[in-house]
This record gives structure tokens, C-alpha cells and sequence, in this order.
């Protein structure tokens, strides 16, 4: 069975065909359960980064990266909407409530520059890589256009929400010393990663039919995310002064409990 061509759009725009309608049920509500789950991401991402851009303000950072912070919550806003879209094309009816507090991950006996470093890097230079990692790698699968433009419109904006993380960094590591972050790299890995990241995954056929829409199979997003920690993240960080060796250690660790 191919469901790649089944785009989803339908001839009359009162009737709209759903993409993956054909797919086993048990496999459509995953690809839903997806969806719902980057919505509750995204609503997550914007507050953080609205209460980002209000420290970096405080901070008298400059304001062009203030600015790109406050971009950055009003397109993670944005793409929740998305998410919750597709997640209702692919059958979801109950969305789960919108939070209305952003967690502040840092930890709190860190000063207010350490703690704004730690959540830029843990939400930028980490997560938001990753995440432009994962659906790049969704993206090269053919796959129903409707859901590939949603991926594309998220992919763009992540991609900038990566870079203002690095450039954070490149600005606070012209001002002092970052290499506090490095004993912190496991903790900020750890809250990256879903908890079965390192579980196994699904059958070969039903990750393909997973990935055509829009879902990464647990083996390829294992895979993907420790590419873009050695690839992408590690080098990074480094350049900038912070020794990676904790972080490094984690994936060794990580990868041999496959927990």
C-alpha cells in the first residue's frame, strides 16, 4: 500500500478528504498522537521564547536578537495551529488544554545571565537543531503535499530559531566565559529527547508509511539525532568554548541502556 500520493485535497472544499485515510487505524491515530504532541511542543515554545525575548531584553541584549526571540514565540504560536490541523485531518477530535505558563528549565541557583544562557542553548542550540534536523530528513520522503507544506513552513522557522540560539551564544561567549554550560549538557540532552527515543521502533513497512507522513520512525530519529549532536551541536558548542565531553558521555550512555 502507497499512501504518498493521497494529498489530501479534495475537489470540493466542503468535502475534505483526509490524508492517510486508507492507512491501518492503529497507524493513522500515531501519526495523530504526533501532531497533537508537536502542538503541545509548540504552545510550549512560544511562551518560552515570549518570556526569552523579555530577559534577553533585561539583559540589554541587542535588540536584533530580542527581536528574533519575539518572532520566534509568535511563529511557534503559529505553528501549534498547524499542528492542531493536522492533527484533526488525521482524526484527533480532543485537544489537549493550551498551557498557559512557560517552565523555566534552568537551574535556579544559577544568576539570571546563566539561567538565560542555559535555556537559549538548551532550546535553540539543542532542541531547535534537532528539530531542523528531523523534518529535513522527513522532508527528502515523498509524501502528501499537504502535510509537506506544513513541514516546510516549520522547518523555515526552525531553522532561524536554531540561529538565534548560536548567535547567543557567539554574543555571550565574546562577553565571558560560557563554559559553565558544560557540566549542564546531559541534563539539557535529557530534556531534549522523548522518553523512548532509544527504545526500538516500529516494522520496516509501517515506519515508511509513518515517515511519507510526516512522522519519524523511532530508528531514523535515533539516528538523525545523534548525527546532528556530532555533526552540528557538539562542533558548535565547542567553538565557543564549552567542552562537550559530559554531553558526548551521555549519548555513549544512553545508547548502550537503549533506554
Amino acid at each position: 500500500m502507497n499512501d504518498a500520493p493521497d494529498d489530501g485535497c479534495p475537489a470540493d472544499p466542503g468535502l475534505p478528504r483526509r490524508p492517510g485515510r486508507t492507512m491501518p487505524a492503529a497507524l493513522r491515530q500515531l501519526v495523530a498522537e504526533t501532531w497533537v504532541f508537536r502542538r503541545q511542543e509548540e504552545l510550549d515554545a512560544s511562551l518560552r521564547f515570549a518570556r526569552l525575548a523579555g530577559a534577553l531584553e533585561q539583559l540589554a541584549t541587542p535588540e536584533t536578537l530580542v527581536e528574533l526571540a519575539r518572532r520566534a514565540s509568535e511563529d511557534e504560536r503559529r505553528h501549534a495551529g498547524m499542528c492542531e490541523l493536522m492533527a484533526r485531518t488525521y482524526g484527533q477530535e480532543v485537544m489537549p488544554p493550551v498551557p498557559l505558563v512557560a517552565r523555566e528549565t534552568a537551574p535556579r541557583d544559577l544568576g539570571l545571565r546563566e539561567r538565560v544562557l542555559y535555556e537559549v542553548v538548551a532550546a535553540c542550540c539543542i532542541s531547535e537543531t534537532e528539530s531542523t534536523a528531523g523534518l529535513t530528513s522527513v522532508l527528502a520522503v515523498d509524501g502528501p503535499p499537504r502535510v509537506r507544506a506544513v513541514l516546510r513552513d516549520i522547518l523555515r522557522d526552525e531553522v532561524a530559531h536554531s540561529r538565534l540560539g548560536w548567535a547567543y551564544l557567539a554574543h555571550a561567549a565574546e562577553a565571558g566565559d560560557v563554559s559553565l554550560l558544560s557540566p549542564y549538557l546531559p541534563e539539557m540532552l535529557e530534556e531534549s529527547v522523548s522518553p523512548r527515543l532509544f527504545a526500538k521502533g516500529l516494522s520496516d513497512a509501517d515506519s515508511a508509511t509513518l515517515l511519507a507522513h510526516g512522522v519519524l520512525p523511532h530508528a531514523r530519529k535515533l539516528e538523525v539525532f545523534i548525527q546532528a549532536l556530532h555533526d552540528v551541536v557538539f562542533p558548535g558548542l565547542e567553538r565557543c568554548g564549552v567542552d562537550t565531553t559530559p554531553g558526548r558521555q551521555w549519548v555513549a550512555r544512553r545508547r548502550q541502556s537503549g533506554a
